[in-house]
C-alpha cells in the first residue's frame, strides 16, 4: 500500500475508534449496559430490533466489530481481540466492575495505538527526527514518561466513577493532579522548545484537549447533579458525558503522542556537562 495511503487509512481507523468510545460511553451514559443479555450474538439474532436500550449497546458492538475489521487489516490485532473479549465478558457476568473498568481503559489505550500508527505513517514522520537537548528540570523526558501515566490512571478514575465502584471525589482530586502535570509538562515543552514543529504542535494539542476536557468534566458534573433526581438519564447529562470521555481518549492520545515526539526529538543532556554546570 502507497504510504500516503496507509497514512489516510491509519487516520480513518483512528476516527473510527475515537467514535468507538463514544459508543461506549453512550451505553454507559444511558444506562444501556444490559439492554443486551446474550454475548456475541444480540438476543440471538446478528440484527436485533433497534429499540431502547439495544440502540446503544448493539450499535456499540457493531462500531467495534468495524473497527475491530479495520485493526485486522492494519494487523494490529491482539489489542483489538482482547478489547473484544473484555466487552463480552461484561455482558456475560452481568458488568463486573473490574472488567468495565478495563474495558474502558484499554479502549483509550487502543484510541492512542491507532493515533500511533497515524503519526508513524505520515510523512513529517518519514522526514526523520530534530535532535535537541534536553535541559530543564525537571527534565521534559522524565515528564514524558510521567505524564501518560498520570492520564492513565485519571482515566482509570473516571471509568471507576462511571461504574460505581468510588464515588467522584477521588476522580475530581485526580483531575487537579493530573491537569496540573500535564499543563507543566506542555509549557516545559513549548518554552524550551518553542522552535521544534512536531514538539509545539503535539504540545499545544494536549494543552488545548486538557483545558477543553477540564470544562466538560465540570459540566458533566454539574449536569449530573441537576439529573439526580430524574429516573432517566436526561439529554443534556448524557451528551455532556459522553463528550467528556471522547475527550478523555484524546488527551491520553496526544500525552502518549507528545510523549513519542519528546523520547524521539530530545537527547539527554551528557552527564560530564551536568557535571561541568
Amino acid at each position: 500500500m502507497d504510504n500516503l495511503w496507509l497514512h489516510r487509512f491509519c487516520v480513518a481507523v483512528a476516527i473510527c475508534t475515537l467514535f468507538l468510545v463514544v459508543a461506549g460511553a453512550s451505553v454507559t451514559s444511558n444506562e444501556a449496559g444490559l439492554s443486551v443479555p446474550d454475548w456475541p450474538l444480540s438476543y440471538g439474532k446478528v440484527m436485533p430490533p433497534m429499540t431502547g436500550g439495544i440502540f446503544y449497546e448493539h450499535g456499540h458492538r457493531m462500531v467495534a466489530s468495524t473497527v475491530g475489521f479495520l485493526t485486522i487489516i492494519l494487523a494490529a490485532l491482539g489489542m483489538v481481540v482482547l478489547q473484544g473479549v473484555l466487552g463480552g465478558l461484561t455482558v456475560l457476568f452481568l458488568l463486573p466492575k473490574g472488567v468495565s473498568i478495563a474495558h474502558a481503559c484499554l479502549a483509550e489505550l487502543f484510541f492512542s495505538t491507532t493515533v500511533l500508527m497515524a503519526i508513524f505513517t505520515s510523512p513529517a514522520w518519514r522526514r526523520g527526527p530534530v535532535p535537541v537537548l534536553d535541559s530543564g528540570t525537571p527534565s521534559v523526558r522524565s515528564l514524558a514518561v510521567l505524564t501518560p501515566v498520570c492520564v492513565l490512571g485519571q482515566v482509570a478514575l473516571g471509568a471507576a466513577f462511571r461504574h460505581r465502584l468510588l464515588t467522584v471525589m477521588p476522580h475530581v482530586i485526580g483531575a487537579l493532579a493530573v491537569s496540573g502535570v500535564v499543563v507543566y509538562f506542555t509549557i516545559a515543552a513549548l518554552a524550551e522548545f518553542k522552535s521544534h514543529a512536531a514538539l509545539r504542535k503535539s504540545a499545544k494539542m494536549l494543552l488545548h484537549c486538557t483545558l477543553l476536557q477540564v470544562v466538560l468534566g465540570i459540566a458533566a458534573y454539574l449536569s449530573r447533579i441537576s439529573n439526580s433526581e430524574s429516573v432517566q438519564p436526561m439529554p443534556v447529562m448524557v451528551a455532556f458525558t459522553v463528550a467528556h470521555v471522547a475527550v478523555g481518549a484524546m488527551v491520553m492520545a496526544a500525552s502518549v503522542a507528545l510523549a513519542v515526539q519528546v523520547r524521539r526529538n530530545v537527547q539527554a543532556v551528557p552527564r560530564e556537562a551536568h557535571q561541568a554546570a
